[in-house]
């Protein structure tokens, strides 16, 4: 029995992050005592078909801009944050996160500290972020800073300025480079290949495989080393899925991301990426 008290709020908040229904999100709340993690994980384990919304999600509202130097060597996102979509979508608000970002390429800045610090025709970012919270009468803020140095970096913003995507290469990359962009606004992968899926995310899912399978009747009596090495195969289905070069290529399936990279280059090879969205 649950001790926490399940609020309508708690269960709106599981249905957006996964699209289940009410009932089986109440249910998923209920059965892990409100822990937000655990209710995902026990929907997929009762066989529901979700997407679950990862942590990349900065801010309800504001604007996502990504950027790179003039000579493609580096490349900054930059997340301005508000409460609604009234003053993100304002012309003004858009222009004033652009000036930030500006700021951010033009004095090389390395993190929201340092965006802080920077001056804009005199005056301190943060001083103008207070201004503007002032004139607005909405909380706002620079909640994301990312940034990429590389040989090559493409940008891409997607939505009106709802995702920002960088994606370092080790070369010119220029014929490919937005493309591959735009694959990661779209398919959202969780990391660049398997080696980098953290050991934690790996043992997560490859947990959920083994008690699906558990429950499973059709796997009822096969020794446990059999499940474990089934669900090392059914891992490969989620690294397909969840890491860049991995994917099918959104224009070409015949090709992995991967593949499509090498058509600009034999040795060329994404470095990194970062993906900023709001939601």
């Amino acid at each position: 029995m649950s001790t926490v008290a399940i609020t309508a709020a708690d269960i709106n908040k599981l249905r957006q992050a996964t699209g289940a229904g009410m009932m089986d999100c109440r249910k998923a709340l209920t059965e892990t005592n409100g822990d937000f993690e655990a209710a995902i994980d026990w929907l997929r384990k009762q066989g529901q078909k979700i997407a679950a919304k990862r942590s990349d999600r900065e801010a309800k509202e504001g604007v996502v801009i990504a950027q790179t130097t003039a000579d493609n060597k580096a490349g900054i996102v930059v997340c301005v944050s508000c409460e609604t979509d009234f003053v993100s979508k304002n012309a003004d608000f858009v222009a004033f996160a652009q000036s930030i970002a500006d700021a951010a390429i033009a004095h090389n800045v390395k993190n929201a500290d340092e965006l802080n610090e920077v001056t804009i025709n005199g005056t301190k970012v943060s001083e103008l972020i207070n201004d503007k919270l002032a004139a607005i009468g909405e909380k706002i803020g620079i909640t994301n800073v990312s940034r990429i140095d590389a040989e090559y970096v493409a940008s891409y913003i997607h939505g009106a300025n709802r995702i920002g995507v960088l994606v370092g290469f080790n070369g010119n990359a220029e014929a490919v480079g937005k493309d591959v962009a735009m694959q990661i606004a779209a398919m959202n992968p969780l990391a660049l290949n398997p080696e980098s899926v953290s050991a934690d995310v790996v043992a997560r899912e490859k947990a959920i495989v083994m008690e699906t399978m558990q429950n499973d009747p059709k796997m009822a009596g096969k020794p446990e080393e059999m499940l474990s090495k089934i669900a090392d195969g059914k891992l490969g289905a989620f690294f397909k899925e969840n890491t860049l070069l991995a994917q099918p290529f959104v224009k070409d399936a015949a090709l992995t991301v991967e593949a499509y990279v090498k058509t600009a280059g034999a040795d060329l090879k994404v470095t990194d990426f970062k993906r900023v969205a709001l939601g």
